[in-house]
C-alpha cells in the first residue's frame, strides 16, 4: 500500500474545512494512519519548500504556512498519491475541476486549502519530515469493502 501526506493549510483551518477535507479522503476509501496539529517553523518550511527557494513568493508562502497551526495527515491506500492528487485538483484552485476539493472550495494558487505529496518518493520524505515512527499507525480497516480480493 502507498502512503501520502496531506497538509490542511491555514486557509482551510480558518474556514473550518478540516472535516470536509478529511471526509472526502475517507469517503474515497483512503485510510487515515496519522494526524496531528502542528505549528510549522521557518526551519521545516525551508526544507519543505526548498525547491521554491528562488521564487519571488517563497517568503510569502512561508509566512502564510506559519500564520496558524496546520493539520498534517498521513493516508494509506492503493495508488494513494495519485488518488489524492486527483481528489484535491490542480494548484490554481479557480481552474480546478468541479468535484475536487480545490475546485469546489478554493479560488487561489497559494490559499488552496491543502498540500499533498506529489510522488511516492516525495511522500516517503514528507512522512519522515512530519511524523515520528510512533505517530503512524497500522490497523485493519474494512479493505474487503473497498478493494476486490485481487487488489489486496
Amino acid at each position: 500500500m502507498e502512503r501520502s501526506v496531506v497538509i490542511i493549510k491555514p486557509d482551510a483551518i480558518q474556514r473550518g474545512l478540516i472535516g470536509e477535507i478529511t471526509s472526502r479522503l475517507e469517503r474515497k476509501g483512503l485510510k487515515l494512519i496519522g494526524i496531528k496539529m502542528v505549528q510549522l517553523t521557518n526551519s521545516i518550511l525551508n526544507e519543505h519548500y526548498s525547491h521554491l527557494s528562488d521564487e519571488k513568493f517563497f517568503r510569502e508562502i512561508k509566512q502564510f504556512m506559519m500564520s496558524t497551526p496546520v493539520i498534517v495527515t498521513c493516508w494509506e491506500g492503493l495508488d494513494c498519491v495519485e488518488t489524492i492528487r486527483q481528489l484535491i485538483g490542480i494548484t490554481l484552485s479557480r481552474k480546478a475541476e468541479p468535484g475536487t476539493i480545490r475546485g469546489d472550495l478554493a479560488m487561489s494558487i497559494q490559499n488552496n486549502l491543502v498540500h499533498a505529496s506529489d510522488s511516492n518518493d516525495t511522500a516517503i520524505i514528507e512522512i519522515y519530515r512530519f511524523f515520528e515512527k510512533i505517530e503512524i499507525f497500522s490497523y485493519d480497516a474494512l479493505s474487503p469493502c473497498i478493494y476486490s480480493k485481487h487488489e489486496n
